[in-house]
């Protein structure tokens, strides 16, 4: 039986950790804010959104709610974060992904200043990831929350064969860096990668975000191996699962993360944590 990876109890730690740094800086006059800006009425953006707005509230954060409608224009937004990156009373800009088609999102999330790029996408914070330079920097906060679990369970990178499938640069794109500057030896690979199977079952650790319900199963994994579900997909009837088959896998693994309360939970934490970061590097270098 594999041992369960378990988000909400990690989840629950970093935000008390979190929560006293912050403590700390509001005793010094200083509360660190974040800015959520949220276009149209995706339910499930919606939801997002509102999570993290009240966890910033809730951890005592000053957080500012910003909603334009489907068919705002690129010039607002941009706008919007023009004032935003001048605000001194702001250290995190966040912009909810997905956005409408007729928005260029590359363009949008160039804008955000990168010392308050709390999702580590503006490409000078990617460069920095990928150089592995030594200094300050946000990185994307799934994998962030996913190298949290590592440290925390003693899974041991260095020397590691690492499968990563999905090339997102929210998710797997990152993750391959920090991964790389981690020592392990990783391979970035899609659902279409050829004889996938043959690549996962060698890996020490697997990490899947393809966004493609139960793709892996118990042929496609190595006995011991530690599986990484970011995946979460709605069934016919409205269960959550993830892309990890995971009653067919979890006898196999070594360790492994359920879906809902494995990755889900670490995210945001690592969303208001890294907020504090950018507050905290932004005043002290």
């Amino acid at each position: 039986m594999a041992i369960l990876i378990d988000g909400k109890k990690l989840r629950n730690k970093v935000n008390e950790q979190t929560k006293l740094r912050v403590d700390k800086l509001i005793a010094k006059g200083i509360k660190p804010g974040i800015a959520l800006i949220l276009v149209g009425d995706d339910p499930a953006s919606q939801i997002y959104t509102r999570n993290k707005h009240k966890l910033a509230e809730k951890i005592g954060l000053k957080s500012d709610l910003y909603r334009f409608p489907s068919d705002v224009n690129q010039e607002t937004v941009l706008d919007t974060i023009k004032n935003l990156n001048e605000d001194d009373e702001i250290d995190a800009i966040i912009v909810q992904e997905p956005l409408p088609d007729h928005l260029d999102g590359i363009a949008i999330t160039n804008a955000i200043r990168p010392d308050k790029d709390v999702d580590g996408l503006h490409p000078t914070n990617l460069g920095k990831l990928y150089a592995n330079q030594p200094s300050h920097y946000p990185v994307a906060c799934t994998p962030r929350g996913i190298m949290r679990m590592f440290d925390e369970y003693d899974v041991e990178l260095e020397g590691a064969n690492v499968v990563v499938i999905g090339r997102s640069i929210l998710v797997g794109r990152p993750m391959l860096a920090l991964l790389n500057n981690a020592n392990a030896t990783v391979t970035l690979a899609g659902s279409r990668t050829k004889n996938l199977s043959e690549l996962t079952k060698k890996a020490d650790i697997l990490i899947v975000a393809t966004g493609k319900a139960k793709m892996i199963g118990a042929d496609d994994v190595k006995k011991g191996a530690v599986v990484i579900d970011v995946g979460i997909n709605r069934m016919e009837n409205g269960k959550l699962t993830g892309d990890v088959d995971f009653d067919a896998v979890e006898p196999i693994a070594g360790m492994i993360t359920p879906v809902p309360g494995g990755v889900g939970p670490m995210t945001i934490a690592s969303l208001i944590a890294q907020t504090v970061d950018l507050a905290e590097w932004r005043r002290n270098g």
